[in-house]
């Protein structure tokens, strides 16, 4: 599905679609953590970046759908997954997804104001799912399941620098927020010294070039 979908949206680009085996660097991880920690609850010349993203969203999860893949909104107790082996096999196996809602769970901070907290127009079994719905989505299926990666950290680089091929390079920024900054906090962010892990700050800013590009350099070839 995802190569279908590589070379028909970006026909000049090699068709492959491989997970990539990420170096994870602990250092870098901190230093987005830490501008993490800095940055403006609302930064400033977000905008393309963020509609790009959300544009290319829309655009895979209609591929989804249209390959028959089911997606379902997780209305239990807790998460509908507790592993990443479990969401790969169930949804291979069964061709359902299970969503965990961005109402059930998105970080402290999150407002109707946030872009990815607008509405998508997309209505699963009578649930209006926002943009940020639409985001776990995709990469669930084109990261983790797709890529068999995981959930910790090196897991999700793999899952993030895979998923990327299937972005334009206009939407990177915003996915690198979305996404690996908000890892790196999770996992290596300085609140960790004295509590536990927990969802990190909503903020909408891009990260500067420096970061995506050292990202990138941190991804082996793919296998």
């Amino acid at each position: 599905m995802a190569e279908d979908y590589l070379s028909h949206r970006f026909p000049r680009a090699d068709p492959t679609y491989r997970r990539p085996t990420p170096r994870l660097d602990a250092r870098f991880c901190r230093r987005v953590a830490r501008l993490h920690d800095r940055a403006p609850l609302l930064g400033a010349g977000t905008e393309d970046a963020y509609l790009a993203l959300r544009q290319e969203d829309l655009r895979q999860y209609r591929a989804i759908r249209d390959a028959g893949v089911r997606v379902r909104p997780w209305r239990g107790a807790g998460q509908p997954y507790p592993d990443s082996p479990t969401l790969i096999d169930e949804v291979t196996r069964t061709g359902v997804l299970w969503l965990y809602l961005t109402r059930s769970g998105h970080g402290p901070g999150s407002t109707d104001g946030h872009p990815m907290r607008h509405p998508s127009g997309v209505v699963e079994d009578g649930e209006p799912l926002c943009h940020n719905d639409i985001l776990r989505v995709v990469h669930d299926l084109f990261g983790h399941v797709a890529l068999r990666a995981g959930f910790g950290p090196r897991g999700e680089f793999a899952a993030t620098g895979g998923h990327l091929l299937l972005y334009p390079a206009r939407a990177w920024p915003a996915l690198f927020t979305e996404q690996i900054g908000q890892i790196c906090w999770y996992f290596y962010g300085d609140h960790l010294a004295t509590g536990p892990r927990r969802y990190p700050e909503q903020k909408v800013f891009l990260y500067p070039p420096a970061f995506l590009d050292e990202f990138r350099g941190l991804l082996q070839p793919a296998r």
